[in-house]
């Protein structure tokens, strides 16, 4: 088959396969994002355009790459707007490592505080923290088996 135009609308498989995810993660993400709009013809057949693809790359990095979780990358799409995750998806920006509360939603302030530890010093460990939870669901993702093709 000839390969498409970079500006063609792509089918919900062939968009799931550009990100190699199962089909199944694209409509679980539409009901998330509010932003993923894909056009719907009668069936419901999804066709994606070629920004909607970027923001599907842009959310995949922020969620499997960086270890954002869905609230997490939802408040990139918020604060960072929708043209910023589909520049991260292009490989054009790349977004902040997530803090301690986007990565496993532990509230900052629920961690018990030190004795005598000064603030800045409370700051850099909860980074230090934050950083060593991301590396947790880094190496929890790669222990994971591939899963089986639908």
């Amino acid at each position: 088959m000839p390969e498409k135009s970079a500006g063609a609308f792509r089918t919900i498989k062939e968009a799931a396969d550009d990100l190699d995810v199962p089909q199944h993660v694209l409509r679980f993400w539409e009901t998330r994002f509010s932003q993923i709009r894909p056009v719907k013809r009668a069936g419901g057949r999804r066709y994606y355009r070629p920004d909607d693809v970027d923001l599907l790359k842009g959310i995949k990095r922020l969620l499997h790459g960086q270890g954002y979780t869905i609230k997490g990358a939802q408040g990139v799409l918020r604060e960072r707007g929708l043209r910023f995750v589909q520049s991260v998806g292009r490989g054009e920006a790349e977004a902040a490592a997530p803090s301690l509360q986007e990565v496993d939603g532990t509230p900052v302030g629920d961690l018990p505080h030190g004795d005598g530890i000064p603030p800045e010093d409370r700051a850099a460990l909860e980074d230090a923290l934050a950083d060593l939870r991301a590396c947790r669901t880094a190496v929890e993702r790669l222990s994971l088996p591939p899963e089986a093709d639908a």
